[in-house]
């Protein structure tokens, strides 16, 4: 299953220009509150030199590049838990994502509607946890209902936090965590914001509330990315934009680095391939991204970094050199390990 990252924010902020930028997917993007009436769905390509240069180094008849599913939800309001706008139906659907993204406006312009009084991120931001706490105290209390003992105890500091407006990650134990997992609570999902606008648009005191608090943001002006998005590679050339400036690879980067995922590959002359596994995985399991059966069945993996693969000059000067190890049960797979499972049959 791809990653899968949910949009959120309040209407007309930016999340529709984010998406159709991100997934080149015509949608509507008029300029009211609640123009996106379903979710959409998009799954994005993780740009990735590494695969570029193998497949061309193994001569790979194809490339496969790992994937994010970003999902467009319909802009919240206050109330939104109770059905206010479109929210209800709406914060239902990022219950299965791995993680969300808050888009905050922070751009000036009369001629797109303000559901706010004034430019508020900070703001914008505490309605949406406000919203998110909400929806969760209402599966909680549902919940308890019908639990044992143990389950009931981490349910109940779980509504007890959310209800004197104390986050959940940070203030629970690991066993509480896995215990409240089957929730798919809103407020246990990492999140990432996004400060839609320019530099010069970003005010002091909100980069420095952000910074302090440690809350993971990017600064990307969604409709510059959209504009760029459109121009063709050699318009690009002419006006000396690399595809490297892109704020959307800094975007998918950052969405990685949040979730703690790293990535793996596979090369031969059928295909270059990107794999994903969570930070600490180890070779059996990177196994069993590729197939279930090469971890059940897994003996040992050859290992080499992508590196020191492109730097020899192929698979068969690695093994000359003995550049290749071989490693067993134990071994922590490593961002940009090029890896072959030996499996039993």
């Amino acid at each position: 299953m791809p990653l899968s990252i949910g949009i959120v924010g309040l209407p007309n902020v930016g999340k529709s220009t984010l998406f159709q930028t991100l997934t080149k997917k015509q949608i509507d993007r008029a300029n009211y509150p609640f123009c996106t009436i379903d979710p959409n769905v998009g799954v994005v390509t993780v740009p990735d030199e590494r695969v570029d240069q193998l497949a061309e180094l193994t001569k790979s008849a194809k490339k496969i590049y790992t994937t994010i599913e970003f999902i467009d939800i319909a802009g919240l309001v206050k109330g939104a838990n109770k059905g206010e706008g479109l929210g209800n139906k709406f914060l239902a659907n990022i219950r299965e994502t791995d993680a969300i993204l808050y888009i905050l406006r922070i751009f000036k312009n009369d001629n797109i509607i303000n559901t706010q009084d004034q430019i508020d991120p900070i703001g914008a931001k505490e309605i949406l946890d406000t919203e998110m706490a909400l929806k969760d105290l209402a599966t909680l209390e549902k919940v308890l209902k019908s639990k044992d003992l143990k389950e009931i105890k981490a349910v109940e500091k779980a509504k007890n936090l959310l209800q004197t407006e104390n986050l959940l990650v940070g203030n629970i134990s690991e066993q509480e965590k896995e215990i409240l997992k089957q929730y798919q609570l809103l407020t246990l999902k990492p999140r990432l914001y996004l400060l839609n606008g320019n530099e010069k648009e970003l005010i002091s005191e909100v980069k420095e509330k952000f910074e302090k608090n440690n809350w993971p943001y990017l600064l990307i002006d969604t409709l510059n990315e959209f504009e760029m998005s459109e121009l063709a590679e050699e318009e690009k050339k002419d006006l000396g934009i690399s595809s490297k400036d892109s704020g959307l690879d800094s975007l998918i980067k950052k969405a990685y680095q949040l979730l703690d995922l790293i990535t793996f590959l596979t090369t031969g002359s059928d295909e270059t391939r990107a794999w994903t596994i969570k930070r600490g995985g180890l070779a059996p399991q990177a196994g069993g991204v590729i197939h279930t059966d090469f971890e059940k069945n897994f003996i040992k993996a050859d290992v080499i970094n992508w590196q020191d693969l492109i730097k020899v000059g192929g698979t068969a000067q690695a093994r000359e050199k003995g550049l290749i190890r071989i490693e067993g049960k134990e071994y922590v797979v490593q961002d940009g390990d090029v890896i072959e499972i030996k499996h039993g049959a």
